[in-house]
């Protein structure tokens, strides 16, 4: 059929009539917009262009919804697009195939969080209930930077915010990275400001919170005071495996190990933690058994809930919010406190700053650690059992 070209008006667009075969109309004012009438009445805008010696068709809309003023604007906005050397039809149609958020984000949590991400199930928590909500539905490539802002202004506390931010960040650039989408949008999104914390729950406070941690329940009371009084990540503690516990010791791997459910170390490297009488005793409560995670919750799985028990510990004896990982961080204080030294601390944390990381060190040091976990847990155990009087009270002559 020989092409049909008109400067389009709103009344030569309103006057077009159905016929038995689809057709098109080009418009001579803006180069690249038709409109296409379809034996049913249906007329929809397009742009039209050349792409590598062929013709691309770019649905712009429903002729019926969009104005002639405006289709003219989306076939311009189009072309230039194309000026640049760029496809917006196939682009269009490979943000379709990425499918919707709510797919992304189940892709990025089995192609790849549950496999490097040790703290995946955060991660996947904070999108579930934050983000799902808002974007579950959506296109993944159609969700903008304005989008993000307004899921950030939604959270009112300023850390959580944050955190959800680099959660959603992490599926988009793993999304980037695999040539699923073509940009990041939580990119240059700035942060909350937040304030650093340095909570150490004071000597006074101790007995408060060892008594209290019995009502969090047996195994994650258990756990919260064991987090107290080895002073290791509370990730790590609470998928304690009973096959590395071997005469006193705790002998962590650092790499995975699938088939035990163990994620590793956080920096990868093997630990060697001599786990101090009081802590051994606390664990014994919990059966001696040779296989299994020592803080087995539901179903045989590791303890999980530990930072709400800290809060709600922290409400009950009404004191400042504190952290499972401001217990690791009070035992910290404490061997330093008790005048042991830096690099003994990063030997007993597994926190490395150009530290010993070889086997024969860690074996070599192994009688001193166990003397100053001994001396640390017994000075902890001391004040929380009020056997001691606290450093922060200043006795009455």
């Amino acid at each position: 059929m020989v092409p049909q070209k008109r400067r389009f008006t709103e009344l030569f667009i309103r006057k077009l009539q159905p016929q038995a075969r689809a057709y098109v109309v080009w418009d001579t004012l803006q180069r690249g917009l038709a409109i296409r009438v379809q034996p049913t009445g249906a007329r929809a805008w397009y742009c039209v262009y050349s792409r590598h010696g062929r013709s691309r068709w770019l649905r712009l809309g429903d002729a019926g919804a969009i104005g002639l003023g405006a289709a003219r604007t989306l076939a311009a906005e189009a072309m230039l697009v194309v000026a640049h050397g760029k496809d917006p039809a196939a682009e269009r149609k490979a943000s379709r195939a990425v499918g919707t958020f709510e797919e992304l984000a189940e892709r990025y949590l089995e192609q790849h969080a549950k496999r490097v991400n040790k703290s995946w199930r955060q991660g996947d928590a904070l999108v579930r209930r934050h983000a799902l909500p808002r974007w579950g539905k959506l296109q993944a490539a159609s969700i903008t930077r304005s989008d993000v802002k307004a899921l950030m202004a939604s959270i009112e506390a300023p850390v959580l915010a944050n955190q959800v931010l680099a959660a959603v960040s992490a599926v988009f650039t793993w999304a980037v990275r695999e040539e699923i989408l073509p940009a990041n949008p939580c990119k240059l999104v700035a942060r909350n400001p937040v304030r650093s914390r340095e909570r150490v729950l004071a000597d006074s406070e101790l007995a408060p919170f060892w008594a209290a941690f019995d009502d969090a329940g047996l195994v994650a009371g258990t756990a919260l005071k064991t987090i107290l009084l080895c002073g290791q990540r509370p990730g790590e503690v609470s998928n304690m495996r009973r096959e590395h516990i071997k005469d006193g010791w705790w002998e962590m791997p650092g790499e995975p190990v699938p088939s035990l459910g163990w994620l590793g170390t956080k920096n990868a490297q093997s630990h060697r933690v001599w786990l101090a009488a009081p802590v051994q005793a606390l664990l014994a409560e919990l059966g001696d058994g040779d296989t299994g995670f020592v803080f087995s919750g539901a179903r045989g799985r590791p303890v999980r809930g530990l930072s709400e028990a800290m809060r709600s510990v922290c409400a009950k004896i009404n004191v400042e919010r504190a952290t499972p990982h401001d217990l690791r961080r009070t035992f910290s204080t404490t061997v330093t406190g008790l005048g042991f030294g830096r690099d003994a601390l990063n030997r007993l944390t597994n926190h490395r700053e150009g530290g010993i990381a070889s086997v024969y060190d860690r074996h070599g040091y192994a009688e001193e650690n166990k003397r100053i976990m001994e001396n640390t847990a017994a000075k902890l155990m001391a004040l929380a059992e009020g056997r001691e009087a606290a450093g922060n009270v200043v006795p009455m002559r």
